[in-house]
């Protein structure tokens, strides 16, 4: 398996320690992030499938998108940047980012662009 570490030098040192001394240890199994959230499983972190992956085009959503996330969903469809998605809805741009990062994760998708691809096809949203 093939795996991208993020974080500082640092962290990125101790991850590699951690998994060169021993294998890691597989907590819990969930059909989704939410179910995750939920269980309140403690662990140092998690593993997703890669996004070509996450989701078959065919197969129905492993999560629903929150009506904010379809609005924030429609507003980037339309071409809009994230500081004009925020000032629309009347939330801060980081929360657009926090939405977007949480639709990105339910669909599976690599950007926002996938992102758009996978709700239109989902038939979340028209374009």
């Amino acid at each position: 398996m093939r795996l991208i570490v993020i974080g500082t030098s640092r962290q990125r040192q101790a991850i590699r320690e951690r998994l060169e001394s021993s294998p890691p240890d597989v907590v819990a199994e969930f059909n989704s992030m939410a179910e995750a959230r939920v269980a309140g499983v403690a662990a140092d972190a998690l593993l997703l499938p890669p996004p070509a992956e996450a989701v078959d085009d065919d197969e129905p959503l492993p999560e629903r998108l929150t009506p904010r996330e379809i609005e924030v969903l429609e507003l980037v469809a339309e071409g809009q940047p994230n500081r004009a998605i925020a000032a629309r809805l009347g939330i801060s741009d980081q929360t657009v980012k926090f939405h977007l990062a949480s639709i990105t994760g339910k669909l599976g998708a690599a950007n926002r662009t996938d992102a758009v691809r996978r709700g239109v096809r989902a038939g979340l949203i028209t374009l």
